[in-house]
């Protein structure tokens, strides 16, 4: 038990030291997930991304949403050509489904992810607004990773950015759905 929450402690330490990552994010709360993510150049592909797919309106919408973000570096981790491809109208689709495999319902602070891993015995799958199950993992060491349904792994590199129709953690890689 005392390891349990020890683990806890040091998951909850980690996520919210992540928060003054070198990425910077200004305070979003009278902004929305999309007008925060424009603020940001280290979010230029996801924005145009959102753009391509449609999802401005949505995302802009009250929600409350939790957006698990990918960097410009998160895209270029993809296959040369895939980012190009996924913003041609003919793939709108794909590329929906994709973004809002990143989008959870409702609000969810970095406390309330890790009291679910917690509950969870060290992990908790959460369904996105695509249907997808993305699954949050905390290390021994306190970092938190999202896995996809695909078998790709993303970092949790800052988290609790507060909009103001929900919250955004930023992730180090694209999380890819079946």
């Amino acid at each position: 038990m005392t390891h349990l929450k020890s683990l806890f402690f040091a998951a909850a330490t980690a996520l919210a030291l992540s928060t003054a990552s070198t990425i910077a994010l200004a305070d979003g709360h009278s902004k929305n997930i999309v007008e925060t993510a424009v603020g940001n150049n280290d979010f230029a592909t996801l924005v145009a991304a959102v753009k391509a797919a449609g999802l401005v309106e949505t995302l802009s919408g009250d929600g409350p949403f939790t957006v698990f973000a990918p960097t410009n570096d998160a895209f270029a981790k993809l296959p040369g050509g895939t980012v190009e491809s996924l913003l041609k109208p003919e793939n709108k689709a794909a590329l929906q489904k994709i973004l809002t495999a990143h989008v959870v319902a409702g609000d969810v602070d970095a406390a309330t992810l890790v009291g679910l891993i917690k509950k969870g015995h060290g992990y908790k799958n959460v369904t996105t607004v695509s249907g997808d199950v993305i699954t949050a993992r905390v290390t021994k060491g306190g970092k938190v990773y999202i896995f996809d349904e695909s078998g790709g792994v993303s970092n949790v590199v800052a988290a609790d950015v507060k909009t103001s129709n929900g919250t955004i953690h930023v992730i180090d890689s694209v999380l890819l759905p079946k």
